[in-house]
């Protein structure tokens, strides 16, 4: 996919209602021993990148050192189902403190009277964070009215021949 192709996707109105939402992303990743992870996780979309948070020590880290390949999923869980997948390269970066996008980011899942408080805890807490941003390669929508699954689309044509 191209980038225009992307950004084409990640501007319909259902895929801006998931990046702006509380629902958090799944991130996958291969460990280090090759087998495949998946966590979920924050995130932050600046309008061409998310950015996630961890701690260094975080076992994320060294997997994504070895094999920056990433995949995340955005979803709900009611009917219809709507998902936005997309997949990327993992940058890493360690910085000192606690990222204002971390705390940004956690605005939309902590109620508002507790966020003085949380903040003050996760800003004791954290001497340093890493900062993991993933630029989109690729990215699909699918909202099961307008966009399904190609193989349940040729399942569907294909029940429709039948008459």
């Amino acid at each position: 996919m191209n980038a225009d192709q992307i950004a084409a996707v990640l501007a319909q109105p259902i895929a801006q209602d998931l990046l702006g939402g509380a629902t958090p992303a799944r991130l996958a990743y291969t460990g280090t021993d090759g087998a495949p992870r998946v966590v979920p996780i924050g995130f932050g979309w600046d309008g061409a990148r998310f950015q996630m948070w961890t701690t260094p020590k975080a076992p994320k880290v060294r997997h994504l050192e070895a094999d920056p390949r990433v995949a995340l999923t955005i979803d709900t869980a009611g009917l219809p189902p709507r998902v936005l997948l997309v997949r990327g390269t993992a940058d890493l970066e360690v910085v000192d403190g606690v990222p204002d996008g971390f705390v940004e980011a956690t605005r939309k899942t902590v109620d508002p009277e507790a966020m003085p408080q949380w903040e003050a805890g996760v800003r004791a807490l954290y001497e340093q964070m890493v900062v993991v941003t993933v630029t989109p390669t690729w990215a699909k929508l699918l909202d099961f009215e307008t966009t399904i699954p190609q193989a349940v689309q040729e399942l569907v044509d294909a029940k429709a021949a039948e008459g």
